[in-house]
């Protein structure tokens, strides 16, 4: 298999097939708080887009070049979690000073990008995989890909579920379960694609 070969499966198995929440379930909160305004969604999966891949890049050039080379991979977690918050931090300022309405708009879960488990978990899985600075980039951006995805997808659902009829008991979360739920499946149908 060549480079190229292979940097598009990275990419489609990201963004279809490993997809970080609907297949690794990670990212959960902001894909339930986020996803009930299709413009939200689409400005929150840009926000994780960008700093998924930036600090793919940022953590794989410290993996490959400090931590393997001094034998420390062990603090990879720790550094990984420095990483992401500086980098959270500066998109979070550059958002406050550039668009002070997408800022108020993501509220609350444009500082929890920090503690989102998929920016987390995409650092983790390209320094487990092995991946170089390359690799990891596409991988990243695959992630940034499906999240974004995803909940584009999920925000138009919730959008046409707020004027359907649905139980009172099963409104809101309820049943962005369920939607979620059989979201997962549908995907699990790309298993096969590669």
């Amino acid at each position: 298999m060549n480079n190229s070969t292979s940097l598009i499966t990275i990419f489609i198995g990201m963004v279809l097939i490993n997809n970080m929440v609907l297949a690794k379930f990670l990212g959960l909160c902001p894909f339930f708080g986020v996803s009930k305004k299709l413009s939200n969604a689409i400005s929150m999966g840009i926000a994780v887009t960008l700093v998924m891949l930036l600090a793919s890049l940022a953590t794989s050039v410290i993996y490959n070049y400090i931590l393997v080379p001094f034998n420390v991979e062990f603090m990879n977690i720790i550094i990984y979690i420095v990483v992401i918050a500086s980098l959270v931090q500066i998109v979070e300022i550059t958002i406050r000073r550039t668009n002070i309405l997408l800022y108020n708009a993501l509220g609350i879960y444009l500082p929890l990008i920090t503690t989102n488990c998929a920016v987390l978990g995409i650092t983790i899985i390209n320094a487990s995989a092995g991946y170089s600075i390359l690799q990891s980039i596409v991988s990243a951006t695959g992630a940034g890909v499906g999240f974004t995805l995803v909940l584009i997808i999920m925000s138009g659902i919730r959008e046409r579920l707020e004027v359907a009829e649905i139980p009172k008991s099963m409104r809101g979360l309820p049943v962005a379960f369920i939607t979620a739920a059989f979201l997962a499946l549908a995907f699990m149908g790309f298993g096969g694609l590669l």
